[in-house]
């Protein structure tokens, strides 16, 4: 592999192979509780909580969770809440008793919590109370036995909590009318009857299963992908030596990804706690002004983020103002859609941070991808395979040969973070995890992708997505890109819909920025000047939003179906 062209482009001080601890990923956190007891872990609304205070929580929650619950090694325990402390608590609770973590999204509804929980198989989990109803709605078809609960004032400063207890608990639903079921606990009263002397002995390896990640299902039936403690101490060490400038205890990361997904748990939480880095807790990132009102506050050095969420900061009137201090921001992994130059150099801008677009996915959790930190960065490129990690094109045609520099073909991956398999799915396993010629397991990442002779990576789609015009190939993200583009389009989704003449034709969903107005007339002037009329798109609608996963992913899936919805097709 030392041959490989990407590692010329490599920032000093990025290594091309790591000697990774044969620790469970909770380590860090013990180590950090050690070496520096008294730093901040997270910030949530002016509370801190210390390292050596959240390894203690854990310590003791993972007690209550195996004599109070019977969690034995290997058992599915849930989590359904946003990013607050209890968490963390949650998360690094349940991996110190043995258990597996599968965190569910909080805005799914009562049939998708049903099918998550019952695929996994979860008894216990843990919930934030204004989440509390839905998921007993759900838990009759399920075999959940308990819930521990906590209510997100638990974390708050005293006089918040105050606050909050009489203006905002009842209104906001996190106040529960009548108590808790019989079988179900606050998480309170677990830390008020079990001690950090309570944990349990459980003997942890590298190859014992972590996590169940579960696909956000933009491609059809949600798949639990299957993580090691190896692959996520693998894949938080990478992300790690890529950030060269990152201090030991010294960083503030500003959680705004959610951390039910892979990408805010591996490169927020899990990256911050192997730097020691503290934590600023962000439940709703939607809510821009309380966001910003976190930046100015605790003036976070790095911000794992997703291109909506800078987009929206970069036009965000108090923004523009100058209202926000945003200079504390030095860096900033863009992940999950792609990065467009004009987003990219506009935060730049605002925050003097840099900002570079990374790669990665639920199979391997998180990033395989990154551009350089303090090297060149390369537009519409998610940059060179991380340290240890192979990668390589392979065609659509025979699933195995390695296509030439520059050429298409499905992105396929081999790595020390890359999942065990998918739960109770052995055929999209072996459709996923393939071994080729060279004897090496590859994982086959469904995304369609080329690389340049310098061994940077770039996405040209989905392998699913692709639209076929009277047999022509159009990829959306290209035409998506050009329309971007255009001064007046704030953002776009293209996908492609059913049409009696071409079988299929291409449809542009747009949203323009703020004040402004556009006709389906201009935007086809600019798309004809720039793309072969082929890829040009025949039907426009103009929307004030697009459906999107929580991650700011556009749910092009979910534009065709409500498409087809309207024009009464099935």
């Amino acid at each position: 592999m030392n041959d490989r062209p990407w590692f010329k482009h490599y920032d000093e001080g990025v290594p091309r192979t790591i000697d990774y601890p044969p620790v469970p990923i909770f380590y860090f956190l013990e180590k950090m509780a050690r070496e520096h007891p008294d730093a901040p872990c997270t910030h949530f609304k002016g509370a801190v909580i210390t390292y050596k205070e959240m390894n203690d929580i854990t310590d003791a929650l993972a007690g209550a969770l195996v004599k109070e619950f019977g969690v034995k090694k290997g058992d599915r325990v849930g989590i359904f809440m946003p990013n607050t402390p209890q968490f963390v608590m949650a998360y690094f609770a349940i991996l110190k008793a043995g258990g597996v973590v599968v965190a569910t999204n909080p805005l799914y509804t009562p049939p998708e919590i049903e099918h998550q929980v019952n695929d996994a198989g979860i008894e216990v989990m843990f919930v934030m109370s204004n989440f509390y109803e839905r998921v007993k709605q759900a838990q009759p078809k399920t075999k959940v036995r308990s819930l521990i609960v906590t209510n997100i004032k638990e974390t708050l400063p005293t006089v918040k909590r105050l606050l909050f207890t009489l203006l905002m608990e009842k209104k906001g639903g996190h106040r529960i009318e009548g108590g808790l079921a019989e079988g179900d606990v606050w998480m309170k009263d677990l830390l008020a009857r079990y001690k950090p002397e309570d944990r349990p002995q459980v003997e942890i390896k590298p190859e014992d299963v972590a996590l169940f990640q579960y696909s956000g299902g933009t491609t059809g039936v949600s798949k639990g992908a299957i993580a090691t403690h190896r692959n996520l101490v693998a894949n938080a060490l990478q992300i790690r030596s890529w950030m060269v400038n990152a201090e030991e205890s010294g960083e503030v990361v500003l959680m705004a990804i959610p951390l039910f997904h892979v990408y805010g748990m591996v490169a927020g939480m899990l990256f911050a706690m192997v730097v020691g880095a503290s934590m600023v807790m962000v439940p709703n990132p939607r809510d821009l002004k309380d966001l910003l009102e976190n930046i100015d506050t605790y003036h976070p050095t790095i911000f794992p983020g997703v291109p909506t969420l800078y987009n929206a900061i970069n036009n965000y009137p108090d923004v523009l103002a100058g209202k926000y201090d945003l200079s504390s921001i030095k860096a900033c992994i863009s992940g999950s859609a792609p990065l467009l130059r004009e987003t990219k150099e506009k935060f730049e801008a605002l925050t003097g941070g840099k900002v570079f677009e990374g790669y990665g996915l639920s199979e391997a959790p998180t990033a395989t991808h990154c551009n350089p930190l303090l090297g060149e960065n390369r537009t519409g490129s998610i940059g060179l395979p991380l340290p240890d990690v192979d990668a390589k094109i392979i065609s659509l045609d025979d699933g195995e040969t390695e296509m030439p520099v520059g050429e298409i073909g499905e992105l396929v991956i081999h790595g020390p973070q890359v999942m065990k398999g998918y739960h109770n799915m052995p055929t999209e396993t072996k459709n996923a995890l393939r071994k080729l010629k060279d004897g090496k397991v590859w994982l086959f990442t469904g995304d369609i992708a080329r690389m340049d002779e310098d061994g940077y990576f770039y996405i040209v789609d989905r392998k699913k997505e692709l639209i076929k015009p009277g047999g022509y190939q159009v990829w959306p993200r290209e035409v998506e890109e050009v329309i971007q583009a255009h001064p007046k389009v704030l953002e776009v989704g293209v996908a492609g819909i059913p049409d009696p003449y071409r079988g299929e034709t291409v449809k542009a969903w747009i949203v323009l920025k703020p004040g402004e107005t556009a006709t389906a007339e201009e935007i086809k002037a600019w798309c004809k000047e720039r793309l072969a009329p082929f890829k040009v798109p025949t039907h426009y609608e103009f929307r004030d939003e697009l459906p999107k996963t929580t991650v700011g992913k556009i749910l092009r899936r979910e534009l065709v179906r409500q498409h087809k919805e309207a024009m009464g097709e099935q």
